[in-house]
């Protein structure tokens, strides 16, 4: 196996659609790619499919490994670029030593892992048994973890490869949960010389909410809803609000209408222009391209209540957004976390969506709780769902110990051994199976669950030679 062929893999990856919920034609591509290279395949219920490559001939007596990927893929574009997801390729160049996608995600999170494991599966290298394990759904609910049934595969240790960063080795995750919240409100008239404007707060970089929760990015729903709540002492009509998408996805555009007297439009207009101001000042180090724009629109729409909208405006702002607690025995570690992700309106209600992480299970039930009563105080009706535990370090793992000393052979120094911040499915495997060993790695990817999302390729280079390594000198 070599990286040129992983790439190919990755290149067809990106041709077949596969967002959450939707990956029936990736579920058929592995499906096929079993039965033309004769390898053993079985899907369970769920939909995860495992590829089994049987030991080649005087490997029989190696322990089997299990390697592990995500099928489905986040799925986010810019503004204004059409594209459908669900029937088209993804768009991608090469640029400087990266594989990127410039208008939407690229979807490496997780192809590449996919990639790897097919580029192994087809490998005529001699090796011991492995047991390719692809999931679904990890991006929205780690829907195939939670589904997986035990037995499902047999070896006892496990290579998830769905992390980020080359070089760094994870053997510890935090757990999670969303808290989503609704608001049913009454509508009323545009008032008579009321002139609609559209505010957008945009070209945020997004980015994971669990990598990236701590890089002090704009939240464009939040700094939206900064700018609306401080405009409320005007008179003005909120119509729409709407931002976000994905629970795991910081904000990046966020959009609202509002009607002001027509005599105060210019105002209003040079209010957003001196907002936009303060946005670029204060992101300039850390989301130096968000901006605030306002520009005319026109409306046909009730607006929401002004008591109502009150409500959202100052419910919203209240409702907290980033790292609540970093770790105090793993320095740079974000302990506990929560991410303000979306808001939309449906008929007369507003959905808001957040999503809670947190290494140690009290303090996500304490940031979800916290959650929960800045809506409570709003009325706002909660409801928490899809909770995931974490996985606890085993720093005297025996995959790790052979990770670890497998990069020392081939590049001469000792990689970093990390928890990381982000849910991975590895603590739902190991309640369902308690003995399994396991550790997370991958190339360096970044501007993941965002447009611009790119991959490394002389990381990739790393990964694979690191990967291949371990699987045909595992023992």
């Amino acid at each position: 196996m070599d990286a040129k062929t992983v790439l190919n893999y990755f290149k067809e990856i990106t041709r077949i659609p596969r967002e959450s919920g939707h990956e029936g034609p990736m579920m058929e591509y592995l499906q096929a790619f079993a039965d033309r290279h004769n390898l053993p395949c079985k899907t369970d219920k769920t939909g995860n499919v495992l590829i089994v490559r049987p030991a080649s001939p005087g490997k029989e007596n190696v322990p089997a490994l299990v390697l592990q990927a995500h099928q489905d893929m986040v799925c986010e574009k810019n503004p204004g670029f059409e594209f459908d997801f669900l029937t088209q390729a993804i768009p991608y160049e090469e640029e400087d030593g990266w594989l990127i996608a410039k208008n939407t995600t690229l979807g490496a999170d997780d192809g590449i892992g996919i990639a790897a494991c097919l580029a192994l599966l087809a490998s005529d290298q001699p090796m011991g048994k492995l047991e390719c394990l692809f999931t679904i759904s990890e991006e929205t609910g780690m829907d195939g973890a939670f589904g997986l049934e035990a037995g499902f595969f047999e070896g006892k240790t496990l290579i998830n490869l769905d992390s980020e960063d080359e070089g760094q080795m994870f053997v510890g995750c935090a757990g999670g949960m969303d808290t989503t919240a609704t608001f049913a409100f009454e509508r009323e008239p545009l008032r008579k010389g009321y002139t609609p404007l559209k505010i957008c707060v945009t070209g945020a970089q997004g980015g994971h909410s669990g990598d990236d929760i701590n890089k002090e990015r704009a939240n464009a729903l939040q700094q939206l809803v900064r700018f609306l709540y401080t405009e409320l002492q005007y008179d003005f009509q909120l119509v729409s609000l709407d931002g976000g998408n994905k629970p795991n996805a910081i904000c990046r555009h966020a959009e609202a209408v509002i009607a002001v007297p027509s005599d105060e439009v210019n105002e209003m207009v040079e209010d957003v222009k001196a907002f936009d101001k303060v946005l670029r000042a204060e992101f300039s180090a850390s989301d130096a391209d968000v901006r605030a724009l306002c520009e005319p629109c026109s409306c046909s729409e009730k607006a929401i209540a002004e008591g109502d909208a009150a409500t959202i405006l100052a419910t919203l702002l209240a409702c907290p957004h980033g790292v609540e607690k970093n770790s105090v025995d793993i320095p740079g570690l974000v302990e506990t976390s929560t991410n303000l992700a979306a808001a939309h309106i449906e008929g007369d209600s507003l959905k808001v969506i957040t999503s809670q992480r947190s290494s140690v299970v009290s303090e996500l039930h304490a940031m979800a709780e916290k959650v929960e009563a800045a809506f409570f105080l709003g009325s706002f009706d909660v409801e928490h769902h899809g909770e995931y535990p974490g996985w606890k370090p085993n720093l005297k793992s025996h995959i790790l110990e052979v990770t670890v000393d497998a990069y020392k052979e081939l590049f001469g120094y000792e990689p970093e051994v990390k928890a990381i911040h982000a849910g991975l499915e590895c603590g739902l495997f190991l309640e369902k199976f308690p003995d399994l060993d396991m550790i997370s790695f991958g190339p360096t990817l970044r501007g993941v669950h965002a447009p611009g999302e790119k991959l490394e390729l002389a990381s990739l280079d790393k990964f694979v030679a690191h990967l291949n390594h371990i699987v045909l000198n595992f023992k």
